[in-house]
């Protein structure tokens, strides 16, 4: 599976449940479990390496602005729910977080901005098909601390004047 795939796996599902993202990762399931399983671990890494590469300050200060605060596990959630936006706003995001006020037309922080489900959807698949838990992606873990600078997220001052177009729509 190719990166091309991946990103027209998630579209699909994302377009069909409407934007839920429990939906989307129930579909995104249906949808693995037509592949063969050495495709499904593709499509896992695909989702993995994507997953690890958001995994950065600049993100989490945003997820803390869209949802009025961000612990470890709200922001794994965001970047599962931010992979499963689609590639144009994950890409964008990654690049330029403050992005998101403009590329989310609606954002409800009770349904938005947690993808859990998304995140297990690959591993629920393989093991489906297999009866087995999928093997080691071979992929290098995410580090330890968030790559980039640094912000304090309790600090609202700080978010404003680091996203001023997130604080602007979603925290003023």
């Amino acid at each position: 599976m190719d990166e091309t795939e991946f990103w027209e796996l998630v579209d699909a599902a994302r377009e069909a449940a409407e934007g839920d993202p429990e939906e989307q990762a129930d579909l995104l399931v249906d949808r693995l479990l037509q592949l063969e399983p050495d495709m499904v671990l593709d499509f896992a890494r695909h989702f993995e390496a994507r997953y690890n590469r958001a995994y950065t300050w600049d993100l989490w200060g945003a997820a803390a602005v869209l949802l009025n605060g961000a612990g470890d596990d709200t922001f794994d959630f965001f970047r599962c729910w931010l992979i499963g936006q689609g590639r144009e706003v994950y890409e964008s995001a990654v690049h330029h977080p403050d992005a998101l006020a403009g590329l989310l037309d609606d954002f409800d922080e009770e349904l938005d901005g947690d993808g859990e489900e998304l995140g297990y959807a690959a591993d629920e698949a393989y093991e489906e098909l297999t009866g087995t838990v999928a093997p080691d992606l071979g992929i290098a873990p995410a580090p330890p601390e968030p790559e980039g600078t640094p912000v304090d997220l309790e600090d609202d001052r700080a978010l404003a004047e680091r996203y001023p177009k997130l604080w602007e729509r979603f925290r003023d």
